[in-house]
């Protein structure tokens, strides 16, 4: 007696087709080719996961370093005196501060200058 795998060779294609739904050309309908692009782009989706929490961080130093300017404070002084300071924010609380609420940010601000 011999075993057929047909059923599960179909749901392989398929599972493969599905994530290639909505590539151009070949991609979605050549399975040996649609395989490829399905593996190149969840390598590529991997990355991103971890690119976009650089990004992200960058955005947010950006956004503080132009705020903190205003208060006459460099990113890295503002930083510094924040630490000294004993103000334990994050990066992302501070940049949400400063383009929601400048007043709250400046009397951050004001501490860390006077912790300096």
């Amino acid at each position: 007696m011999r075993i057929k795998r047909g059923v599960n060779a179909v749901k392989k294609r398929r599972k493969i087709f599905r994530l290639a739904k909505g590539y151009f050309g070949c991609k979605s309908k050549n399975y040996r080719i649609a395989r490829q692009a399905v593996m190149k782009s969840l390598q590529y989706a991997y990355v991103g996961r971890k690119r976009r929490k650089r990004d992200m961080r960058r955005l947010w130093i950006a956004r503080i370093n132009a705020e903190a300017r205003v208060f006459g404070l460099s990113y890295s002084k503002l930083m510094h005196g924040l630490k000294l300071a004993g103000i334990d924010l994050n990066r992302k609380s501070l940049a949400e501060l400063a383009v929601s609420d400048g007043k709250a940010f400046g009397a951050i601000c004001e501490k860390a200058k006077a912790a300096l």
